[in-house]
């Protein structure tokens, strides 16, 4: 198949809101490869707190990955997030964003996005900085402007894994 005929879908939102989980049930319920988050790697073999320097990897990371399975791909290639993630983690953190990260983020293409709501229950993890609901909510503003400047299609997705499955499902053959 053709990358041109490809469509890639990524599944964005805050923490703890099932992006995952959804990426690698809509995978499978389309027949195709999804591409992991690469930052929870990296960060998960990295031994110690992370540092602005390490957004440029992580980044990098996510994109190779994505270059990578998308020779996998069929009809669809699903990103568990992509580079707005790392751009809206570093200026939460740092108060900017690196130019080459925001450089990658106007040369890539999707073709929709799935926003996941903050309705899920927060699940701990050693990897995740921001519990309180007044900050999912906050991090679901920042996201849900990103998508709808974006310019493609986008549906919020909500409700529990089966609900969300259904209406991903439903979202990405609108798209």
């Amino acid at each position: 198949m053709s990358q041109m005929s490809l469509k890639k879908i990524v599944v964005i939102g805050p923490e703890s809101t099932g992006k995952s989980t959804l990426s690698k049930a809509l995978a499978k319920a389309l027949h195709t490869v999804w591409v992991p988050e690469y930052a929870r790697a990296y960060l998960e073999s990295l031994g110690r707190p992370y540092a602005e320097a390490d957004l440029l990897l992580m980044a990098a990371g996510q994109i190779e990955s994505e270059d990578r399975l998308i020779q996998q791909a069929n009809k669809y290639l699903i990103c568990d997030t992509d580079l707005y993630v790392i751009k809206v983690w570093s200026e939460a953190k740092y108060g900017r964003c690196h130019r080459w990260i925001l450089e990658q983020i106007a040369q890539r293409s999707y073709d929709g996005y799935l926003l996941t709501g903050i309705d899920m229950p927060w699940q701990d993890d050693p990897l995740r900085e921001h519990p309180s609901t007044e900050e999912r909510r906050y991090f679901y503003n920042i996201y849900r402007d990103i998508v709808s400047n974006s310019g493609r299609p986008w549906a919020t997705i909500n409700g529990n894994e089966e609900h969300r499955l259904s209406a991903a499902l439903d979202a990405v053959s609108r798209f």
